[in-house]
């Protein structure tokens, strides 16, 4: 299982994640191409290499000079602040809503998975800057996020993340700075308001530390809540390649985003287990609530019989799932059953490898997975609903189909 840490010692900006990600990949060609099909023009990318304390790292440069596609005249440099020499913030940028970003992200000739990545990214700045201003979401116009130089960026990590198509992907705590910095609405404290606002919406693990000045733009921001699913030390992972994207500004130490790509070592994952004995919900209850919790990334949900005090008859519920949707999860065990409490604890689990396959038969498709065991021994399962829906189909017996 091959995934992506993000060292964010340095914070983390998007033409940083840009540059990280083009490390790993080492595919300028490939990235230039795929961001061609946004189709949209008045811009030039440079991809550098720079050095920060000795490190190198590479460094992409968006530089917007004319009119975009909108016909709009503009003069814009890159939108990540703290990896420039100069206040970033006193160029122009265009103002757009989310429905202009996301019409652009939609004519494109992009594939859907990467197009869908970088709307989600987006949505969550539109939402922030909603909250922020106190406008309805439809009415907030972008200042930073509505330029060319940051749909490439979030666009571009979208390209580059699904190239990679990591299985998993975790981030250190944060690193933001503090002090004050200048942008479109006058002096503001650092972290500036759009990326408290999403570091409070995604639950964000970050920390201040000594350096004066922005370390994290709300891009950044956005683009690693939406891909890291943990905030923590790097897991055990035996490293392929080390990306490094490089800012421009002096803070001290080597600004650089670190992100390490290999295998975790261990097939052991953290779970957690959720239980909760229920003797007064009935029995529809109690499948509506099995229904809820696995359609809400539950891993395994079940019920067994026990007894209880004064020897009644009632049901043990146990729920499996990863520690992001605990919370979820338990406010669904309340709302749906008669439970006042429940208990959790983080247990291990070892997985095989697993993959997605299409299994080619005489009657059609059927959609299954291989599964691979530590010593190389391949099993193919087929899955029931394809093959359910396959015999419906073609009126033929499901115990014919599992024999193929």
């Amino acid at each position: 299982m091959k995934g992506l840490y993000f060292d964010c010692s340095s914070g983390i900006s998007g033409n940083m994640t840009l540059g990280a990600l083009l490390d790993i990949i080492d595919d300028e060609k490939y990235f230039l191409n795929e961001i061609k099909k946004l189709n949209i023009d008045g811009y030039k990318i440079e991809i550098l290499k720079k050095e920060s304390y000795g490190i190198n790292g590479r460094y992409v440069d968006v530089i917007v000079d004319g009119k975009d596609e909108y016909g709009h005249i503009h003069h814009i440099q890159d939108e990540n602040s703290h990896n420039l020499d100069k206040e970033h913030h006193h160029h122009h940028h265009e103002h757009r809503n989310l429905n202009d970003v996301n019409e652009i992200i939609d004519r494109s000739s992009l594939d859907d998975k990467t197009k869908k990545l970088a709307k989600e990214i987006f949505l969550k700045v539109a939402k922030a800057e909603s909250k922020v201003h106190g406008k309805p979401i439809d009415k907030v116009h972008f200042h930073e996020v509505g330029a060319i130089d940051s749909i490439i960026d979030i666009v571009g990590t979208a390209i580059l993340i699904n190239k990679i198509d990591p299985s998993f992907i975790v981030s250190s705590v944060i690193n933001e700075g503090h002090g004050f910095i200048v942008c479109a609405h006058g002096k503001m404290s650092v972290p500036v308001p759009a990326t408290s606002q999403i570091f409070a919406d995604e639950n964000v693990k970050f920390k201040q530390i000594d350096v004066d000045t922005e370390l994290v733009t709300p891009t950044g921001a956005a683009i690693i809540s939406t891909l890291a699913k943990d905030y923590t030390i790097m897991p055990e992972m035996k490293l392929e390649k080390v990306g490094y994207g490089a800012g421009l500004k002096d803070i001290g130490y080597s600004n650089l985003l670190k992100v390490y790509y290999g295998e975790m070592i261990s097939s052991k994952s953290d779970m957690y287990v959720i239980e909760t004995n229920i003797d007064d919900s009935n029995g529809e209850e109690l499948g509506y609530a099995m229904e809820k919790l696995l359609k809400n990334n539950a891993k395994d949900v079940f019920y067994t019989p026990i007894f209880m005090k004064k020897n009644r008859p009632a049901y043990k519920l146990e729920v499996i799932c990863e520690k992001e949707n605990l919370d979820n999860l338990l406010e669904i065990i309340f709302k749906e059953t008669t439970t006042i409490g429940a208990r959790f604890y983080k247990v291990d689990r070892a997985e095989l490898k697993r993959e997605k396959i299409e299994i080619d038969t005489k009657y059609g498709k059927i959609s299954g997975k291989k599964i691979t065991t530590p010593k190389g021994e391949v099993y193919v399962y087929p899955e029931y609903e394809s093959i359910k829906e396959l015999a419906e189909q073609k009126n033929i017996p499901l115990k014919e189909l599992y024999k193929l």
